[in-house]
């Protein structure tokens, strides 16, 4: 025992705490801030994967933001109002120059934020499939990148399409209102605090519909809904949770803000990043917080099971699926019932005598006697009393008493499902196998 001790000690001073059960335990996430480190440590290869995925659909969005902005950029160094004669003298009147500059972004715009919204459609391929990746990830499912990529693309694309497409024509629209109102105040025409107050009421709206179509993708993914159920489920969930959703929401656009408004440096940074991992990061923030705010104010009121993903330490299992702990899984259910079907076991229901006793059977010699006989018949009489001493000493034993309890139980619950929820007395196993 000593010895052993020792061996352990040593193993434990070689391995390390890992090697302990307990610390494995405490290791495992146990709210949706653990899962999320988690996840990002330890399946930070899958989140490069599907996030190259996801990168391949928006290079079109990419492709014409970029084009937009060398377009601005260079129409700010050749245009009319760049030119000059030398010492600060333009080469045409300032006079002439009025809103020119409004004019050619307004008619720019109206260009690249149209193509922006199939481009969009594109994307939501990749959101769709990626997406229901992480998600899985989130609810520590085993996944294959490729087929959950086009199981999750079949599944969500509608939903994701229609929360996309709602974003793409607001921007569309608010971007063109933006526009005008700055052409309006360049050009002194209408009141410059209505516009200025216009201009600042129409992003407002645009971020609320960002944030509102970003549930709709984080809802359609997780549930069945239809397209105005969907759109009416996310801005209740926006507006019931508007602190914890523009927190999360900023904290997740993290990389695309600084590809997008950090500068020269924090801008490489950005793209790096988005490059990297950088959609998945997003949605793997964005679908964690969603899930927390599932769990708290959804699962509940429709009996779903809550905390999936997350490791329980009362019942030291990770939460399984909402449909196994609402009810058992066909495939368990016709386990069950062949269980019951092929009778109950005498081998499992009873103590049986070890063989590794002191108890042996008189073996009888090559020339033997009516008294050799007798000798057999007297050992084979105390070795079956000896096996009922120990069944009879050993029948309430916990092994036992849980194997036929359970068999039980089986046994009624079998029956009480055949018989619709009524409890009618047990059938003998034959039965069942005339029913199967």
């Amino acid at each position: 025992m000593a010895d052993r001790e020792r061996k352990g000690l040593v193993a434990r001073w070689l391995e390390g705490k890992e090697r302990d059960e307990e610390y494995a335990r405490s290791t495992l996430p146990t709210n949706r801030w653990s899962l999320f480190w988690d996840i990002l440590k330890g399946r930070f290869g899958r989140l490069m994967l599907v996030n190259l995925l996801m990168l391949l659909t928006f290079l079109p969005a990419i492709a014409v933001i970029v084009w937009r902005s060398l377009w601005l950029w260079s129409q700010g160094v050749m245009g009319p109002f760049a030119g000059g004669l030398g010492a600060g003298v333009s080469a045409i009147p300032p006079d002439q120059l009025v809103g020119v500059a409004e004019m050619m972004v307004f008619q720019a715009d109206l260009m690249f934020f149209g193509l922006l919204i199939p481009c969009l459609a594109i994307a939501a391929v990749g959101i769709s499939g990626g997406a229901y990746i992480i998600r899985n990830l989130i609810w520590t499912e085993g996944i294959f990148v490729a087929n959950d990529f086009a199981r999750g693309i079949k599944r969500n694309f509608w939903n994701v399409l229609e929360a996309v497409l709602i974003f793409g024509f607001a921007l569309f629209l608010v971007r063109t209102m933006a526009n005008l109102a700055e052409l309006y105040i360049a050009r002194g025409v209408g009141s410059r605090g209505w516009m200025i107050a216009s201009e600042t009421f129409g992003y407002i709206i645009i971020v609320f519909l960002l944030l509102v179509c970003m549930w709709m993708i984080s809802l359609g993914i997780n549930y069945k809904q239809g397209p105005w159920t969907l759109f009416r489920n996310a801005v209740v969930m926006t507006v019931g949770t508007i602190p914890q959703t523009i927190f999360f929401g900023a904290l997740a656009a993290i990389p695309v803000v600084l590809s997008l408004f950090g500068g020269d440096f924090f801008s490489v940074i950005g793209i790096v990043i988005l490059l990297l991992f950088g959609f998945s990061y997003f949605f793997l923030v964005w679908l964690d917080f969603c899930q927390w705010a599932f769990d708290k104010f959804v699962n509940p009121n429709f009996g779903i099971a809550t905390g999936r993903g997350l490791y329980n330490k009362e019942s030291g299992k990770m939460q399984g699926s909402p449909e196994e702990a609402a009810a058992e899984s066909d495939a368990m259910r016709e386990y069950r019932r062949m269980i019951v079907a092929q009778g109950k076991s005498t081998l499992v229901s009873r103590p049986i005598k070890p063989l590794d006793d002191d108890v042996e059977l008189y073996q009888l010699p090559e020339s033997f006697s009516r008294e050799d006989l007798k000798k057999l018949r007297e050992s084979k009489e105390f070795m079956e009393e000896d096996v009922k001493a120990y069944e009879e000493e050993h029948r309430n034993d916990p092994a036992f008493v849980e194997y036929n309890r359970e068999f039980e139980e089986r046994e009624r619950a079998i029956q009480e499902e055949e018989n619709g929820g009524k409890k009618k007395p047990v059938k003998k196993p034959k039965m069942l196998n005339k029913r199967k």
